[in-house]
């Protein structure tokens, strides 16, 4: 219990520390953004506030400027289904990627970061 309350306190103090510290997100063209805004319909992060993973693909969101859904996969006990009964796992950070009426189910947080740098950076 205690253990958990420490990682609870620092993974809120990380994210914190984070949004504080994030830096200004990518600058695009209006036509350039508007085409990034309509890809990123077909993803969604499943994430976990105060993960420290989950803070690093959260500001790789950020830093690339896309409009990611976020969903909260611990206090939202439908999205927290979806990850297990879908993704096959209760993990976070998790990327849903939406292909041709197919789901791809990403889980490493530097595999999500690369992705996203390589598809929109």
């Amino acid at each position: 219990m205690l253990v958990k309350l420490i990682r609870e306190g620092l993974g809120r103090l990380i994210a914190g520390i984070s949004v504080l510290t994030q830096g200004k997100p990518m600058a695009r063209t209006e036509e350039q953004q508007a085409d990034v805004n309509v890809a990123c319909e077909n993803l969604s992060l499943y994430q976990f506030q105060s993960c420290p993973f989950c803070v690093k693909v959260r500001r790789q969101i950020h830093k690339l400027n896309l409009p990611i859904e976020l969903r909260d996969a611990k206090n939202n006990e439908q999205f927290r289904n979806e990850l297990a009964d879908v993704g096959g796992r209760i993990k976070a950070p998790c990327l849903r990627i939406e292909q041709e009426g197919k789901s791809q189910w990403m889980y490493e947080s530097n595999d999500i970061n690369a992705y996203l740098q390589q598809r929109f950076g």
